[in-house]
């Protein structure tokens, strides 16, 4: 029996940065995918949910058009279908451009499900193949509860939406985390009635709860929302009314979004053959920094190992671990910043060390609402907060949680902060432009400092707000 140097199990985000390390080091390799070839971000995930995010908001503008003197806004009408069409044109064209990673593999590329006989041994379309070592970057799919497949088409997840030919009338969105209010939002401005149900009382993986409650508050001015109780889903098989209800309300839908999270693609892969124990899940403790199972030559990497389902993560994952397979010693490496979006509107943002995580006797927190805004208010963005937290003693930059305009690029610029171990004197010191949604920032980190122990005045750091909207 032919012995590779490395199987590959999974050829999305992980899988293929896995690839990208493999292949410059051994030609000696087989990746094995089970289902369609192209990455869940491109195929049902980040890219086509995007999509129709930027469709929704487009549309949604359209409402600050008669502030602005652009008349007839009231004439605008909308397209589901043809909304539909675009994303799935510009979809399959982020697919092909995965496929190419690929395309050029031949015999290196199986087709079929694996499954782990032995920490060196796989079986694929009931082929043994052995290898010295291997990478297991099955990814994940969303999840969904037994009871609810009675619904048939009328279950949707983010793996059937993208695919419907035109948006329903009315939907309830279950699950409030970023996926969910991301698709709430979007179906909610495409002019779908749409309803949220929470379990959590936090959305969006807010732990914040000023953060949380600014953004509830905003979100519930656009759809309701029901957070705090599990929601339940019934069929009545004599009329088919579908019913969703969650403690003292209840309401009629044409359809259901599944937005609980995702579940690792782990069913019957053998990880039971490893020898090692495995939790509740059955999934074995992984090395953050090596990706190594135990001391076994097996890797698992992306959303598999269910540490963070983000895709620059899975990157990352796959990065790691295609390096310490090929290296005969490993390699520990440096996380980074941990960065969470949500491309709500305003954004949701969680960067660095999250208000839930930090020791909060040795912090101080700034912050800033961008309802009096100079740049958000000329744009109509007004709308939102920002907390940062810094150490006490220090005022180094810790992490920072936000429902906030352009939140994505602040929390760019913090993660930059946080990976340098700057403080806020230091951030302080840099240019900040006028006007630039950036000097809200600059409000909460004075804000911030105003509660440290000062810093020179001759330092440029000190210099003072206005307290003037035109000016600040």
């Amino acid at each position: 029996m032919h012995k590779f140097d490395v199987i590959i199990i999974g050829a999305g985000s992980a899988g293929l940065s896995a690839l990208r390390e493999v292949r410059k080091r051994t030609d000696n390799f087989v990746l094995i995918n089970d289902g369609p070839w192209g990455t869940t971000c491109a195929r049902v995930g980040c890219m086509p949910s995007k999509l129709l995010i930027e469709a929704a908001n487009a549309f949604h503008r359209r409402f600050n058009f008669g502030e602005f003197g652009i008349m007839g806004a009231d004439q605008l009408e909308l397209d589901g279908k043809k909304v539909l069409q675009r994303l799935r044109r510009l979809r399959d064209d982020f697919v092909t451009s995965t496929l190419k990673i690929t395309n050029d593999l031949g015999e290196r590329a199986i087709s079929g499900r694996a499954r782990i006989l032995s920490p060196d041994q796989v079986m694929v379309n009931g082929e043994k193949l052995s290898a010295h070592k291997i990478i297991i970057a099955t990814g994940s799919r969303p999840v969904v509860p037994k009871n609810w497949l009675n619904l048939g088409k009328r279950l949707l997840t983010t793996d059937t939406l993208f695919e419907l030919d035109t948006l329903p009338k009315s939907m309830a969105v279950i699950g409030m985390g970023p996926v969910g209010l991301e698709m709430i939002q979007a179906l909610s401005r495409l002019g779908v009635h749409v309803t949220g149900f929470g379990f959590r009382s936090s959305v969006g993986g807010i732990s914040d709860p000023f953060i949380n409650q600014t953004a509830v508050k905003l979100l519930s001015e656009e759809f309701p929302l029901y957070l705090g109780s599990k929601a339940s889903v019934a069929i009545n098989p004599d009329n088919n009314v579908l019913t969703v209800g969650a403690e003292n309300i209840e309401i009629e839908v044409d359809s259901v979004l599944a937005a609980l999270g995702r579940q690792p693609n782990i069913d019957d892969i053998g990880l039971d053959t490893l020898d090692v124990p495995l939790d509740e899940k059955g999934l074995p403790s992984v090395n953050p920094i090596t990706l190594q199972i135990a001391d076994l030559p097996v890797f698992l990497a992306g959303d598999a190992n269910q540490r963070l389902p983000l895709l620059h993560e899975a990157a990352d994952d796959g990065h790691i671990a295609g390096l310490n397979i090929t290296s005969e010693e490993l390699i520990y490496f440096k996380r980074r910043v941990p960065l969470a979006i949500v491309f709500a509107d305003p954004n949701i943002a969680v960067v660095g060390q999250s208000f839930h995580s930090l020791e909060h006797e040795n912090i101080q927190i700034g912050e800033v609402s961008f309802s009096n805004q100079g740049r958000a208010r000329s744009a109509q963005s007004n709308r939102g907060a920002l907390r940062v937290y810094a150490a006490a003693n220090d005022g180094r930059l810790l992490g920072a949680e936000m429902c906030a305009p352009a939140g994505e690029h602040f929390a760019h610029l913090l993660a930059l902060a946080i990976d340098q171990s700057l403080s806020v004197w230091d951030l302080l010191r840099i240019p900040f432009y006028h006007p630039v949604l950036e000097e809200g920032l600059r409000t909460a980190l004075r804000n911030l400092a105003s509660k440290l122990p000062a810093c020179s005045k001759s330092d440029l750091a000190a210099c003072d707000s206005f307290n003037s909207e035109a000016l600040d």
